[in-house]
């Protein structure tokens, strides 16, 4: 079992960690001595970081971690901001978790002083840098740092390192159903998928392109394309006509789909109504007529 080296710590650090437990904020005695070093630091003083987004750890990758670790030691410290009785996590969850299963009794560590705000700031942006968070958890984190850190779109895409319409793209997901955030999250379709869906307002059909889209393994083109079969009456006609009922958008959804066209559903009140299909050619024409015969 790997051991990490205690002997890099200096003699100067190694005595200000045992003797100056009280050193939180920078204006500390001792602090400018401990803060933006790297030191050896007990697991057991180490508590995890309360406000980490990543809500999912793959199992798998943390165990080739743990066996990384096992043989060559915690070759990136994590980092960690001091607290009164000890460390509190900012980042670094993953070979926190993996050290203690090895039974390391230490880790190297970079300290940092934050308060609260700075904390959950450092903690959120540096999840959002890593590649395998996935897009909802990333659209939490941004919409954590706006609502929590009192950020503007653009503050946050500097913070972040991307563009403001980027940010925007990320944020929009939550606009989902949480079942289609879900199949996000689990891989069941992609961020561009989710983007596509977003595009039709009723839920209910969200849900039914979401079914569709996994049970047909559409890719985001044919997707989109699917989309564009259906488009809601604009607004004047609304005004004139009463509100299709939800079976209606879906039978206009389906038909649209079947014949591969345009089709716009118009139901009045008393519920008597029409079915109008578009063509553009008489080829066209032709096509559908063969299908509905």
């Amino acid at each position: 079992m790997a051991k990490t080296n205690n002997s890099r710590l200096g003699r100067g650090l190694s005595a200000l960690l045992k003797d100056e437990p009280s050193v939180v904020s920078a204006s500390d005695k001792g602090a400018e001595k401990l803060v933006g070093n790297i030191v050896e630091v007990d697991l057991k003083k180490i508590k995890t970081n309360p406000y980490q987004p990543r809500t999912n750890f793959d199992k798998n990758a943390l165990e080739d971690l743990v066996k990384s670790i096992a043989v060559l030691g915690v070759i990136q410290p994590i980092t960690v901001r001091k607290i009164d009785d000890g460390y509190e996590l900012i980042s670094g969850e993953r070979r926190f978790r993996a050290s203690q299963i090895v039974g390391l009794e230490t880790i190297p560590a970079y300290i940092r002083l934050a308060n609260d705000q700075e904390m959950l700031e450092m903690a959120l942006v540096e999840n959002i840098q890593r590649q395998d968070l996935d897009a909802i958890e990333i659209a939490l984190s941004y919409q954590r740092l706006l609502d929590e850190i009192n950020l503007t779109q653009e503050q946050l895409s500097h913070r972040v390192g991307k563009d403001r319409t980027s940010v925007s793209n990320y944020l929009r997901l939550l606009k989902l159903d949480p079942i289609i955030q879900t199949g996000i999250r689990d891989g069941m379709i992609s961020m561009g998928h989710g983007r596509a869906i977003i595009a039709i307002d009723d839920i209910d059909l969200q849900l039914e392109i979401y079914e569709k889209v996994i049970a047909d393994n559409l890719s985001v083109r044919e997707t989109e394309k699917l989309l564009q079969l259906y488009k809601k009456p604009n607004a004047k006609k609304i005004s004139k006509s009463k509100e299709l009922p939800n079976e209606f958008k879906r039978s206009q959804l389906l038909i649209a789909e079947n014949i591969q066209s345009k089709v716009e559903i118009k139901r009045s009140q008393n519920g008597k109504g029409k079915i109008i299909i578009d063509f553009s050619s008489d080829q066209e024409f032709e096509r559908i007529r063969k299908i509905l015969e």
